[in-house]
């Protein structure tokens, strides 16, 4: 049961085309061109070209590519925006909307051509995003999921609350939940592939898979590939055993 994970991509879309170039290059060698690859959300934000990320994404799924794309926090940040530019996740401080730059929803914005998102009035601002931004990609971002079971692996943003049968997971842990799951020994019934929380490089700790390796600060966006509970980093050299 091979699966591959894609990780926090932040709209760098330049780094999640290297990143997808070596799942390309894994499955030329393996001779597997239908194992799933899961994108673990955060899409967009911080990074300068979500849109292109959006697009990309809709374009691979729609040509027939066995991708999936869940749902991270700041893609639902997104969507709450275009719905309602004045309501707040409450899982986000409120001294920092989606605007703030510390989030980064100014640039996501920026690359649908929006002028200066954060130096206006909101309504003005969100008046221009709801003429700007295509339709088919709101509606594509609202309907993104927030979880994928394959094989020995559970794939989720953030990831889960322990003890908690999937279920009855709520979407606000399964996109914002961090130490509580982090922090966590047992095992979950599954390998829990996920990223959101932002490490050096990605990371197997036993019981789950970190693949935010900080593309929203300056790292890469990291591929890998699962196999039962094993994982292995893709580079361009080969795989790397992770754990």
């Amino acid at each position: 049961m091979r699966s591959y994970a894609i990780g926090d991509i932040h709209g760098h879309y330049d780094l999640l085309r290297r990143a997808q170039d070596l799942v390309a290059a894994d499955r030329a060698r393996e001779g597997d061109f239908t194992a799933p690859l899961i994108h673990v959300g955060d899409l967009v934000d911080r990074g300068p070209k979500s849109r292109q990320v959006i697009e990309h994404l809709m374009a691979g799924q729609a040509a027939g590519e066995p991708w999936h794309v869940l749902k991270g926090n700041h893609d639902r940040l997104f969507s709450m925006f275009i719905a309602d530019p004045w309501a707040r996740d409450p899982n986000l401080r409120v001294e920092r909307p989606w605007l703030h730059p510390r989030v980064g929803g100014a640039t996501t914005l920026t690359s649908y051509g929006i002028r200066g998102p954060e130096d206006r009035p909101l309504a003005e601002v969100h008046a221009d995003a709801l003429w700007t931004i295509p339709q088919e990609h709101v509606e594509w971002i609202g309907a993104l999921p927030t979880h994928l079971v394959f094989g020995d692996a559970l794939f989720v943003h953030a990831g889960i609350r322990p003890g908690v049968p999937l279920a009855q997971q709520t979407e606000d842990d399964m996109l914002w939940i961090r130490s509580e799951f982090l922090d966590d020994p047992r095992d979950h019934g599954k390998l829990v592939v996920h990223g959101h929380t932002a490490i050096d490089k990605a990371t197997h700790y036993g019981n789950h898979l970190n693949m935010d390796s900080s593309a929203a600060y300056g790292g890469p966006v990291s591929a890998a590939v699962i196999e039962g509970r094993e994982a292995w980093l893709l580079t361009p050299e080969g795989r790397v055993k992770l754990g």
